[in-house]
């Protein structure tokens, strides 16, 4: 008697309307339920049944309601879809296509799917790596979820599938742009090149570089100052800001390194070819002289100008270092002119790291990791890599050269391409020095650290502390490294100004920097400006090919270490960040990240605390754990699918035992 009753029906919308509403973010569990995340304080308990109109990553509005004297959600509004565009794997179900999503939370969303206009269903296996488009949402008011498969990525076995999947994900193109069949340069008809042939160039990269986009030279002189030349790479003489090829570089942004290969920006005819700085080859390039006192202070004599060049030696990062350490090189011996190039460059850098040490900001060492990948892209080592002598009188000349464009575009023209960072967030200026200077004692105010030299003064001195808390805990209270049109201070690097020009093989922004210092050569209008949205632009391209390179990683560390936890084999681990779940740690002898939930810390959840605001994790009330200690642990699992890893410590916390003849309890380690 009450079906399809308007009273009825209409009483039901009232209660509903009546019910408290909350806005938040699906949170997915693999056992069904889910959780709707207001904030990172509040969240509320979804049922499996309110669970099957929403998907993880939804943002939705939720009625809030008491079942079971609980306070649950049912989503009832789809505010932002969370699954879009997306990777998955094709699924056979009783010879219906399906598509699973490529991602944690959303492996046991098997989607009904059907193929785009123009593909042959036939054409898809079980297995097959896809790009898939969400069409149908039941929030939406559609007849449950349904998918569209776009393309098809690689097949189900694929061993590079780590590599185009990942592309795909990140919407990167997996190749190098096309060339063109005849390269002219293509100067500005006011533009001389200088003739510096003569001049006794040297490169220093990596065995395997092709793309050598800067040459370098030095002199010592009779006072101990140092006359420091950089050679840079031109491919801005070839291509023009009105040209197909540009527009395909903008779009790129950057070359995309992951393990084992990258996607160039430029074509390779170019790249690594006509533009690449190879010995005994004369080469366009974009230069730059400055001298450097014998106490690393950079001089006022900055002078860009173009010429043709010819790197003189193709040098090797080991080989110099070696021969730089110790003295000797067993497969290097340079000639005297080299040999002498050589140390006058290592002097410099010597001169410009103590300058930067005392006045700007330096960081301390850490290891590169790099794998080393067979012919069938199997993973065969991974190597931690330290820089080494060679390579930081390399990266003291970038560094250099980056300063004085930095300093000729902002008086030229008070814009260009700037990597700039303001330093510490202004709201987490009081709760800083409130850490490192409680009593006052230490010349750090909140005035002195928002600016330059302040921050950097307190970078010197968290860099001198035995351990790291204080540093990690800062970096997250700190902006993030920009890119931008306005000539801003580094606070990060401690300088008060600095435009990358030395890789514009690589990046985009350079060229428009080489093109910019080019205008100031020629006393011109630039033919290019760099405008207010290229920053945002070459950020975007950043942060893409960042994940690209993670998200391969992190599926070469699990294929590699698969095997791990049967094996109970011992890392030693530094934890880099703690929230309410546990913490996540990177494992020193390899660089792979792994989780560490808080219930293989200590299964007693009454007893264990993992507080993100202070960094550190407490078992009844004492700290066990901060942000950058190292601690001993075994892998738990490894998870190919999700390419996740979970971690466990060594050290095991012993449960709670009664005293005899007390109320008091005493936690006792297990040995």
């Amino acid at each position: 008697m009450f079906q399809d009753n308007p009273l009825l029906a209409q009483l039901k919308q009232q209660i509903q309307e009546n019910l408290p509403k909350k806005e938040g973010t699906i949170k997915a569990t693999e056992k069904g339920f889910g959780f709707l995340e207001v904030d990172s304080k509040t969240s509320f308990f979804i049922p499996p049944p309110y669970m099957k109109k929403c998907l993880h990553g939804d943002k939705v509005k939720a009625i809030i309601r008491t079942e079971n004297e609980r306070e649950v959600a049912e989503p009832e509004e789809l505010l932002e879809q969370g699954l879009t565009r997306f990777i998955g794997r094709v699924k056979m179900f009783k010879g219906k296509l399906n598509v699973v999503p490529d991602h944690p939370q959303l492996k046991k969303q098997s989607l009904k799917a059907k193929v785009k206009k123009g593909l042959n269903p036939n054409d898809f296996a079980e297995g097959d790596w896809v790009v898939a488009h969400l069409v149908s949402h039941p929030l939406k008011g559609d007849n449950g979820f349904f998918a569209e498969i776009a393309e098809k990525i690689t097949d189900a076995a694929d061993k590079i599938a780590p590599w185009w999947v990942t592309l795909a994900q990140n919407d990167l193109p997996n190749s190098e742009p096309a060339g063109i069949d005849n390269w002219e340069i293509k100067d500005d008809v006011d533009l001389e090149r200088v003739d510096m042939t003569h001049v006794p160039f040297v490169t220093i990269d990596g065995e395997s570089t092709k793309d050598m986009d800067d040459a370098l030279f030095a002199k010592k002189l009779d006072n101990g100052d140092f006359a420091l030349t950089i050679a840079i790479a031109d491919p801005t003489a070839y291509i023009t800001p009105d040209s197909e090829m540009d527009k395909v570089a903008r779009e790129r942004g950057f070359t995309i390194y992951l393990p084992g290969r990258n996607i160039p920006m430029l074509p390779r005819d170019l790249a690594d070819e006509l533009c690449s700085l190879m010995q005994d080859q004369v080469r366009p390039a974009l230069c730059c002289t400055v001298t450097v006192s014998k106490d690393g202070v950079i001089g006022d004599d900055i002078k860009f100008f173009a010429a043709n060049i010819k790197s003189h030696a193709r040098l090797a990062y080991d080989h110099v270092s070696d021969w730089l350490e110790n003295g000797e090189s067993p497969v290097w011996q340079p000639s005297e002119e080299i040999a002498q190039i050589v140390r006058d460059l290592y002097e410099f850098s010597l001169a410009r790291a103590d300058w930067r040490e005392n006045n700007a900001v330096v960081f301390p060492d850490r290891p590169d990791y790099r794998f080393e990948l067979s012919e069938d892209n199997d993973v065969i080592a991974i190597h931690a890599d330290m820089r080494r002598s060679a390579n930081r009188l390399v990266e003291e000349s970038m560094i250099t050269a980056n300063i004085c464009a930095g300093k000729t575009l902002r008086a030229s023209f008070g814009s260009g391409v700037f990597n700039h960072h303001a330093g510490i967030k202004p709201e987490k200026i009081a709760e800083v020095i409130e850490m490192v200077n409680p009593e006052g004692e230490l010349p750090f105010t909140t005035e002195s650290i928002a600016t330059l030299e302040g921050f950097a003064a307190l970078r010197r001195w968290l860099g001198e502390q035995d351990s790291s808390y204080f540093d990690n805990r800062i970096r997250k209270m700190q902006t993030y490294s920009e890119i931008g049109n306005q000539p801003l201070p580094h606070f990060a690097m401690g300088l008060d100004i600095y435009a990358t020009w030395t890789s514009p093989i690589r990046k985009y922004g350079d060229m428009i920097n080489h093109r910019m210092l080019k205008a100031h050569i020629l006393g011109k209008e630039p033919v290019q400006l760099a405008d207010e949205t290229v920053g945002e632009e070459l950020a975007l391209h950043r942060r893409y090919h960042n994940m690209a390179e993670r998200n391969v990683s992190d599926w070469l560390y699990a294929r590699t270490l698969a095997d791990e936890p049967a094996k109970g084999t011992k890392f030693n681990a530094e934890i880099f960040d703690i929230n309410r779940a546990g913490m996540r740690v990177r494992l020193l002898e390899n660089g792979a990240a792994a989780f560490i939930p808080s219930s293989l810390i200590m299964d007693n959840k009454e007893r264990i605390e993992c507080n993100a605001d202070n960094g550190s994790v407490s078992i009844d009330k004492q700290i066990e754990f901060r942000l950058g200690d190292t601690l001993e642990i075994v892998l738990a699992e490894v998870n190919q699918e999700t390419r996740s890893l979970v971690a466990k410590p060594t050290a095991v916390f012993a449960p709670l035992e009664v005293a005899s003849n007390t109320d008091q309890v005493a936690e006792t380690p297990a040995e």
